[in-house]
């Protein structure tokens, strides 16, 4: 788990009645400074945090389970008694002890045993254990258990130590939580903290921040109550209930860090539009002979989003404006809008890709729109080395080069810009967020302390539920057309054992004239790997398919090689394209319509649509193939449905969403935000509507207490939020 930040020094602070966010860590029994420091790993630093700390699920050991009625995979409490006790050989030496209650047997294995322990385990022993069962070669068992024993035989037990061992063995009143932890942080250490900060919260403030009208359930619970009933859950609460999240003591809490977020995301929307930026007005002339330029017209959908854009632009804020639209909806012409319009007001505009196939698509894109206008184009990659980059670096400080395009190494040091008046960044989700923030602060305008326009844009639809909590700083627009010609993909799903029939397929369209994609995909995260895997294809194929041109492009090739290939492809003096999935986004041959995708259950649904999206885009019927290996799993199964159901880019979305969570989905999970503590964005997608009115209303009429909130569930990590 990744360390949070710790608060500042000024915020934890001294005074006769402290609430409970002003008090360390270490005013609980047994916590110093060492073991202070494990817990603020986890970003526990007062007891508040302590109390946030929110169970991930329940175990039930308030009652004892009948061995009889038991299946795999429950935490369960029994009682029986020993009937045999054996050390087992096997792959592994156990010790096995076979436990009967007079319903059904049940097996207790240790693999790691002292004598000690195997003598006091005898046949006749009476034990109540627990532990989660499993299946196993004797049936049900429990790996390494909790265990007590029942019956103490000494005719000589006082009555004391009688009522001792009662006391000790007696069940739970509570359901037992178990805590999000790491190295070093029992669970039953967890509970001691919890039980410990919850006595506390008898005695010392735990303030309200939310005003009674604007609590879930009309305020019917406080916050206290949801804390201490989800820290201790009485014996007959709905336990199925608290798993799912649905419980109303969640619910309450969810809706307060839901809104936390909201409102942390407006509060930067705040920050950044209070900064100023250059008005730019539009350019008519140089607009309208880009327009006529163009080898088509615009959609009614890109006229309408660029509109927008040009209306931001035109005000004396910063632009924060996202633009989501399908593979092949025309997002790049949209953006050469908006930078022309920079451009025309004497400023320069920048657009940075996740790779660099897709810079390069853009440069050669713009360089053919721009330089009959008499517009410089500049270029920088992190392979871009030498005299080459001294150039380019060159142009763009000094400010000869008014349209820059490239990848990460725009914002790395050494590149300043002479005066940034618009950021474009095509695929935002593939950035991390420090790397977007090291974009926007080198267009800052050190005089006037100005910020350039910002322009996000992405192929990957975003669902509705994540568009308004992760992008509640940003306004969206929607490219909601394909261009004229734009053919609907076909999707087939075909097991890998009737490859040949596939292969037998890419021949008739390679000899009546079409082109092919065929992509490899491994699960290793490695480029050599991949390439190895791409080139043993590239030479099968070639084998299997005589007088067909088969090119080979991958992640290890150098860019002016990748560049040679794809341009052999455009000009169709290659039939078929070998590739790993560097060609998922950016790659533009109308001829293509064909694509195969071997092991397609290894992706993503997003990485899946994006290449689909390849084929398509000319007059042809289009189809792609989804080459699997069996067996499939679950989820890989539902995937891969969806893939062959839909082409609409913002189903898949919500599909995606629903499998791979949010993190991944908008590709955060490393980078801190959209990192929840009791929420689901999923299944708390119907808070939203309400979440949107109640943090305007605090930012207006409460806004001492936002400031309260966006602490309490986000801590201090959310400096760089969606930046």
């Amino acid at each position: 788990m990744n360390d949070i930040a710790a608060p500042p020094k000024s915020s934890v602070i001294k005074s006769n009645a402290p609430t409970l966010d002003h008090i360390d860590v270490t005013a609980l029994k047994g916590v110093g400074k060492q073991f202070a420091e494990k817990l603020a790993k986890i970003g526990l630093h007062t007891l508040q945090d302590i109390i946030f700390h929110l169970p991930l699920r329940y175990i039930d050991r308030t009652r004892v389970s009948s061995i009889g009625s038991l299946g795999p995979n429950l935490n369960i409490v029994i009682e029986g008694e020993i009937k045999a006790c054996d050390v087992v050989f096997g792959k592994r030496r156990s010790l096995m002890c076979r436990i009967q209650d007079g319903t059904g047997t049940l097996s207790l294995r240790f693999f790691h045993f002292s004598s000690a322990q195997k003598q006091n385990l005898q046949p006749g022993t009476r034990l109540r254990c627990f532990g989660e069962t499993r299946r196993g070669a004797s049936g049900l068992e429990i790996y390494h258990p909790e265990y007590e024993q029942l019956k103490d035989n000494s005719a000589q037990q006082t009555a004391a130590s009688d009522k001792a061992l009662k006391e000790r063995l007696a069940l739970n009143q509570t359901l037992t939580p178990v805590y999000p932890a790491t190295e070093g942080l029992t669970q039953q250490r967890m509970r001691g903290l919890a039980e410990q900060a919850l006595a506390m919260m008898d005695n010392t403030s735990l303030q309200e921040l939310l005003p009674p009208e604007l609590r879930p359930g009309r305020g019917q619970s406080s916050l206290a109550e949801s804390l201490r009933y989800l820290h201790a859950p009485p014996q007959n609460a709905p336990i199925d209930q608290l798993l799912e999240g649905e419980h109303p003591h969640q619910q309450r809490l969810v809706f307060e860090e839901l809104l936390a977020h909201h409102l942390s995301l407006l509060r930067v929307r705040q920050r950044t539009q209070a900064q100023g930026a250059f008005s730019m007005p539009t350019h008519r002339k140089l607009r309208d002979q880009f327009l006529k330029n163009l080898a088509f017209t615009l959609t009614e959908a890109q006229d309408r989003v660029s509109r927008e854009i040009a209306a931001d632009m035109a005000k004396p804020i910063p632009m924060l404006r996202l633009v989501q639209g399908d593979v092949g909806s025309g997002k790049t012409v949209v953006a050469a809008l908006a930078a022309l319009q920079a451009i025309a007001n004497g400023k320069q505009a920048v657009i940075m890709a996740p790779t660099e196939i897709l810079a390069e698509q853009h440069r050669l894109n713009f360089v053919r729109w721009f330089e009959p206008l008499g517009i410089d184009v500049a270029w920088l990659t992190g392979r871009l080395k030498g005299q080459a980059r001294e150039v380019q670096t060159r142009a763009i400080s000094s400010g000869e080069a008014r349209l820059i395009v490239g990848t990460h190494a725009l914002f790395q040091q050494g590149v300043e810009f002479a005066d940034l008046g618009l950021t474009v960044i095509d695929e935002q989700h593939r950035f991390g967020v420090h790397q977007r923030l090291s974009l926007r602060e080198k267009g800052v305008n050190k005089g006037l302390a100005l910020h350039p326009h910002q322009l996000t844009m992405t192929a990957t639809p975003i669902p509705r539920t994540l568009a308004m909590s992760a992008y509640a700083d940003l306004d969206s627009s929607v490219i909601d057309e394909l261009p004229p010609g734009r053919t609907p993909v076909a999707t087939a799903v075909i097991a890998s054992d009737r490859r040949e029939q596939v292969i037998a397929r890419v021949k008739v369209a390679c000899e009546a004239g079409r082109q092919a994609y065929w992509v490899c995909t491994l699960i290793e995260e490695s480029e050599t790997l991949e390439a190895q895997a791409a080139e043993v294809t590239a030479e099968e194929l070639h084998i299997a398919l005589p007088g067909t041109r088969v090119g080979l492009i991958h992640g290890r090739l150098k860019p002016k090689a990748k560049a040679a290939i794809m341009d052999e492809f455009k000009q169709h003096k290659l039939d078929l394209l070998v590739a790993t999935t560097v060609i998922e986004v950016g790659v533009d041959v109308p001829n293509a319509s064909l694509m195969i995708i071997e092991n397609p259950e290894r992706l993503g649904l997003a990485q899946l649509h994006q290449l689909r999206g390849r084929v398509g885009r000319g007059v042809e019927a289009s189809h792609c193939v989804l080459l699997y290996g069996a067996p499939l799993s679950q989820s890989g199964r539902e995937r891969l449905n969806a893939m062959r159901e839909t082409t609409d880019g913002f189903k898949i979305a919500e599909i995606d969403l629903k499998l791979r969570g949010p993190g991944e989905v908008l590709g955060t999970r490393q980078t801190g935000d959209m990192q929840f503590k009791i929420a689901e964005l999923c299944r708390d997608a119907h808070l939203l509507p309400h979440i949107l009115p109640c943090a305007q209303l605090l930012l207006e009429e409460h806004s001492d207490l936002t400031e309260k909130l966006i602490r309490r569930w986000l801590g201090f990590n959310d400096n760089y939020a969606n930046v």
